[in-house]
């Protein structure tokens, strides 16, 4: 499939997705929204991906926000319409993806740029990487998880400040607040992307995708965590992986899944 804002690629089991409007700082506008829900469906699809990072092309931003002027006119309907279908098309479905995803940060992720990366489940970033969800500024709050994910990842009383503020972090204090997972130089940052995505990659597929599920039941207040654990740990015991992974155990040898 051709894109215009995104470029796709894969090597073996690795897909990188390069959010690609440099000149706009990798804004996101609704066709890169939807250009970014077919490139994670089409990966998530093929059965050979195993992992999936999302970065940003250029070396000033990884995602800079949204693209202010496709909605500056809009009335509160189709405000309501916005978010909705951001979470539906992109963030959201980023969350429930089966095939785990890396954000490799590079530079700027403010706005809808850190919501997608909250979204993902893995974030590492650039030393020059700077977060922060500016909204408030614009008269707005953040409308794709911010005031959600948030929290979730940093507590309560560093969320607010954060929105309330409309602030920025740099690197350092974001691996403070466990915002992302590590911090290298922009150059080391795609290598270590791929380091990271080929030690998940060498487990279990069926695995991996269950415990995605799992630990976001966890934050879903419609879901009982633990039950819903119980029962992906038993419909493992059913799986060819299973099989796979403790007949090599028991062998003494590499299991290949």
């Amino acid at each position: 499939m051709d894109y215009e804002h995104i470029i796709y690629e894969q090597n073996n089991q690795i897909v990188t997705i390069t959010i690609n409007r440099p000149s706009k700082l990798n804004a996101l506008n609704a066709a890169t929204i939807t250009e970014l829900h077919e490139a994670f469906k089409m990966a998530n699809m093929d059965l050979e991906v195993r992992v999936i990072i999302v970065t940003g092309s250029g070396d000033k931003a990884f995602v800079a926000g949204a693209d202010i002027k496709e909605f500056v006119r809009f009335n509160q309907i189709e405000g309501t319409q916005l978010s909705t279908r951001g979470h539906q098309l992109l963030f959201d479905y980023v969350e429930n993806l089966e095939t785990p995803v890396i954000a490799a940060v590079n530079g700027f992720a403010l706005g809808g740029g850190l919501e997608l990366a909250m979204a993902a489940h893995i974030r590492i970033a650039s030393d020059n990487a700077r977060f922060g969800l500016p909204e408030v500024s614009l008269g707005v709050i953040p409308g794709y998880g911010g005031t959600q994910r948030l929290p979730q990842l940093v507590g309560k009383g560093r969320a607010l400040e954060m929105i309330l503020t409309g602030g920025m972090i740099n690197a350092t204090k974001a691996l403070d607040y466990g915002l992302v997972n590590h911090v290298f130089t922009p150059d080391e940052l795609l290598n270590k992307a791929t380091d990271l995505a080929l030690k998940i990659s060498a487990n279990a597929p069926s695995a991996i995708s269950a415990a995605i599920a799992t630990v976001n039941a966890g934050f879903d207040v419609n879901q009982n965590g633990f039950e819903v654990e119980k029962q992906a740990f038993g419909s493992c015991f059913g799986t060819a992986d299973f099989k796979e992974g403790t007949n090599a155990f028991l062998n003494k040898r590499k299991a290949e899944f």
